[in-house]
């Protein structure tokens, strides 16, 4: 595994923002290395903003509601999030239950979809997503 990339940083730093424009074009300039890397950093910041989020919650009825809430900010999110999927992501992130049956591509569609709304629902600011960036490099690192 490669080091992660200040570039690979930056680009989940514009998705957290919201800066969708620069993420696209950040993200298009990785080579499947770099995507490689970008996705794992992805998998580490979901981590820790599923741990930071359920630290002191009732599991699992706290995912659920999360879930559920989700899914009722619009009719796209209703139709897109997979609540059972999702659920059993986060839990599995909170070492509760398997996901072994569910495919990669599907944890990593949960886990782009869900962690820009932990970091909205935890109303980070940038010192705070500089803080979750830090933190998920660290824990992609090899």
């Amino acid at each position: 595994m490669m080091a992660v990339s200040d570039q690979q940083v930056a680009a989940l730093r514009a998705l957290l923002t919201k800066n969708f424009e620069e993420h696209t074009r950040l993200t298009r300039q990785l080579d499947d290395d770099g995507m490689r890397g970008y996705v794992t950093l992805v998998s580490a910041a979901f981590f820790e903003a599923v741990d930071q989020r359920f630290a002191n919650a009732d599991i699992p009825a706290a995912v659920i509601e999360f879930v559920g809430n989700a899914r009722a900010r619009n009719a796209q999110a209703a139709e897109t999030i997979d609540p059972a999927v999702t659920e059993r992501v986060i839990l599995k992130s909170l070492g509760h239950g398997s996901i072994s049956d569910i495919p990669g591509r599907d944890i990593r569609r949960v886990q782009n979809l869900m962690l820009p709304l932990l970091v909205d629902d935890e109303h980070l600011d940038a010192a705070g997503i500089d803080t979750l960036l830090s933190n998920a490099r660290k824990l992609a690192q090899p």
